[in-house]
């Protein structure tokens, strides 16, 4: 087999056995891999209703026909799950090199299952499985988990997928890591494995990945790098700078969250953007497997009371996270609030969103120094945001709270704390704003995992101004209009495609690589002669299957929506100065364009037989 591996590894933590089931033969045609995969696993095997903190709930890594291969950027892994912190379906991304890995041991996917009855990690060494006894790491950062776990397998080629402290501790919005800070961030991976008392997966694999055509691999590979070079932004930003360049982009867009998302621009970019990031701090670039692009960072704090630490990152999100929505401007705080998630499991988007809604509540009045364990959780106190990421991950005082995620600690705290809330569906806002960016506000609301800013990134057709005719985009749409967005279906789509084949979408997010270039590698790594048109249908196809998992767990239109501050309260600043988001004429025009049903949102019976998903859609008689 081409491209593929052919093969599932189930592995039961509950009895310690493993099974091995071949890939059904009309899953590689209808959803190709990577997220497909999963999305087939989770809505085959889980029953509606269950805690996601349960036994009951899997663990799903996939890979995809691209991974390991030559191809560009081609070390990405899907983390599949029913998320702890939204309750939707969970799906999570990450690089680094463990994805080739578990494909070399001779996987596709590799399912959990059950609990252990003690602390666990399980070594895949290409067909033998093991379980080891992880009493020892328990309670042992990230770090020091990969430390150790090569020193027990003697094995420094080994890569691992592993939780810290935060994960033990289930907190709802915990990380799973690799190579020390390459984190499956969003959704609260972290806290499944932590249920399962599974501290991690090393994995080492050296069988060869097999493709169709070297020959047009080699040739499609070489046109994708190509078109990688050509793109301004990418060789001339986000190779030299990394992504911490994109604080720049997004603040001169009027994009930029700031104390909460009170404002929608941080006026000391000079301090924060990605020239001060690499002045202040001493970096160097931090690729994943077979990326030309680089955009990762590593980092070391060259002065002050933290110098000499270091870690990967901080990248853009963490910026904006711990930056310009909590309101401080020390690039030193920021990259030590970064290390501390990195070590402790923690996905830096929902710490930093949900320290800076708790900064917004003790502004007025709604929690004091009495709640928050004598810290005076003020914008801008970079010492107690520190310190309250530390209380969150152990679980300790007031972080005992917040580790429940924002909208749960607001409903436990009572007295309006909701009003101040930046999430959708329960999962924290990212650091991409959306009412100077309509497009980015309808991508935020119809995500299926929660607020999502990166499926797809839709600022990069209205904000930043990129065009695509293959995707039927021939001019920029207004950023600050609240029709004409049915542009974002096929963006989105493509956006699913590089997860279905296990490539980073950052080879396509400023439109790159194109989607018929990942086409022609997925057919030469496969022999198969699929056209874009055919595979992004098979992108729909996976959306629509969320979709109707989420719906199952009682989501539906009323769930795709954005906090009132950003649908009531105009921007105070910025290019979107005055502007709110009109939620149902997004979502009209969306739902028409997906063929979803305009009351309840959920696919049509005649979308469901076009994408031949109708027969998972129980009868009145089932």
């Amino acid at each position: 087999m081409h491209g593929y591996k052919g093969t599932i590894l189930k592995i039961n933590l509950t009895d310690k056995s493993t099974e091995l089931v071949q890939i059904p033969k009309d899953w590689y045609e209808k959803f190709i891999g990577g997220e497909g995969f999963a999305a087939k696993i989770i809505y085959d095997s889980l029953k509606p209703g269950i805690d996601p903190l349960d036994d009951e709930n899997i663990l799903v890594l996939s890979t995809g026909p691209l991974t390991g291969t030559r191809a560009p950027c081609s070390g990405r892994l899907c983390i599949g799950f029913k998320s702890p912190l939204s309750g939707t379906i969970g799906m999570t991304n990450i690089g680094g090199f463990i994805a080739p890995m578990i494909k070399k041991a001779g996987y596709d996917s590799i399912v959990i299952t059950g609990k252990s009855k003690t602390p666990t990690y399980v070594y895949i060494k290409n067909s033998e499985v093991e379980f080891k006894d992880a009493k020892n790491l328990w309670g042992l950062d990230t770090e020091e988990t990969e430390k150790q776990i090569r020193a027990e397998v003697n094995n420094d080629k080994v890569r691992i997928l592993e939780i810290g402290p935060a994960g033990e501790n289930l907190v709802r919005y915990s990380a799973i890591i690799t190579d020390a800070h390459r984190a499956a961030g969003r959704g609260g991976a972290g806290a499944v494995m932590g249920s399962k008392n599974l501290k991690a997966i090393a994995c080492f694999g050296s069988s060869k990945l097999e493709v169709f055509d070297h020959d047009a691999m080699k040739q499609y590979s070489k046109k994708a790098r190509q078109e990688l070079d050509d793109e301004d932004f990418i060789r001339e930003q986000l190779k030299p700078f990394g992504t911490p360049t994109f604080a720049d982009a997004i603040n001169a867009t009027g994009a930029l969250p700031t104390r909460n998302w009170q404002r929608t621009t941080y006026d000391v970019m000079d301090k924060i953007g990605y020239k001060a990031y690499h002045k202040i701090l001493k970096v160097k670039p931090n690729p994943c497997y077979g990326c030309p692009i680089a955009c990762g960072r590593h980092t070391e704090i060259l002065e002050g009371e933290y110098k000499g630490e270091s870690g990967g990152g901080p990248e853009f999100e963490t910026v904006g996270a711990f930056g310009s929505k909590c309101y401080v401007d020390d690039l030193n705080q920021i990259a030590k609030a970064n290390y501390i998630c990195n070590r402790m499991g923690l996905d830096t988007i929902s710490t930093g969103q949900t320290i800076a809604t708790a900064m917004e509540w003790y502004e007025k009045n709604i929690i004091d120094k009495n709640d928050t364990d004598g810290l005076e959780l003020e914008f801008g106190n970079s010492k107690a945001m520190i310190k309250m990421v530390e209380k969150i991950a152990l679980r300790d005082g007031f972080g005992d709270i917040l580790a429940e995620g924002s909208y749960k600690a607001a409903k436990k705290i009572g007295n309006n704390a909701i009003k101040y809330v930046m999430h959708v569906k329960g999962m924290e806002i990212a650091s991409c704003g959306v009412r100077a960016s309509k497009g980015e506000a309808l991508s935020h609301m119809i995500s299926p995992r929660g607020a999502c800013h990166l499926r797809p990134f839709a600022s990069t057709i209205d904000a930043l101004g990129y065009i695509e005719p293959e995707l039927g985009i021939n001019e920029k749409p207004s950023p600050i209009e609240d029709s004409n967005k049915a542009w974002v279906k096929p963006l989105m789509e493509l956006s699913m495609l590089t997860n279905l084949l296990g490539v980073c979408l950052f080879a396509s997010i400023t439109l790159a690589v194109k989607g018929k270039t990942w086409t022609e590698l997925y057919n030469a790594a496969t022999g198969k002669k699929t056209t874009l048109e055919e595979a992004l249908k098979c992108s729909e196809r996976v959306l629509n299957l969320e979709r109707l998992f989420n719906a199952r767990e009682g989501f539906d239109r009323k769930d795709d929506t954005l906090p009132e501050r950003l649908t009531k309260e105009p921007a105070p600043d910025g290019l979107g100065k005055g502007q709110v988001v009109n939620v149902d004429i997004m979502l009209d025009e969306f739902y028409e364009a997906m063929d979803w049903d305009l009351k309840t949102g959920l696919p049509t019976e005649r979308k469901l037989e076009e994408l031949d998903l109708l027969e998972l859609v129980p009868t009145e008689t089932d």
